[in-house]
């Protein structure tokens, strides 16, 4: 699929089929996160794949938005492998991982397979359930698989406002 195609149509599924990802297109959706440019190329992502009844009843429990979604990748950064940014207020954590995340969901829709980003959770919470190491901070969970029949877009989808609301040149 050509890229233009990828992004005009991938949208954020909200229901899936209990249809299993291929490991090989699982495997690619991956390496593309792996392949995510990260501040100093620190590569502070750690994704956790989710594919198990009980580790996935552990995300059911933090969150109503897995949409019966086979396998979920749980996308989380190393708080303390991080590039502070000059001023030190800000790092690179949320951003890297935030990359890392666009990049597995425009490989999956390249892959055939649907997705949705989810944050409507307490990160805090879902690293507890999922017993992940204190030095990491969940930054979002990605659902995967293929869309239950009748699922598609929201109405809204296609609705953007105009480039010039939203980009200034200076």
């Amino acid at each position: 699929m050509q890229f233009k195609e990828v992004i005009r149509n991938r949208y954020s599924c909200k229901k899936f089929s209990d249809r299993p990802v291929e490991k090989e297109k699982l495997e690619a959706i991956l390496d593309a996160g792996r392949l995510a440019p990260t501040a100093k190329n620190l590569q502070e992502q750690h994704v956790y794949v989710a594919q198990s009844q009980e580790a996935l009843a552990r995300i059911d429990e933090v969150t109503p938005c897995r949409y019966g979604a086979p396998t979920v990748l749980v996308v989380a950064f190393d708080k303390n492998n991080v590039f502070t940014y000059p001023g030190g207020k800000r790092d690179s954590g949320v951003e890297d991982a935030t990359i890392v995340a666009t990049h597995m969901i425009l490989a999956a829709a390249d892959e055939g397979v649907d997705s949705c980003w989810i944050n409507f959770l307490d990160p805090e919470k879902l690293a507890q359930a999922l017993a992940l190491p204190e030095n990491e901070e969940v930054l979002m969970v990605l659902d995967l698989g293929y869309a239950a029949e009748g699922a598609g877009p929201l109405p809204n989808h296609t609705s953007r406002k105009e480039l010039g609301e939203t980009v200034s040149y200076i």
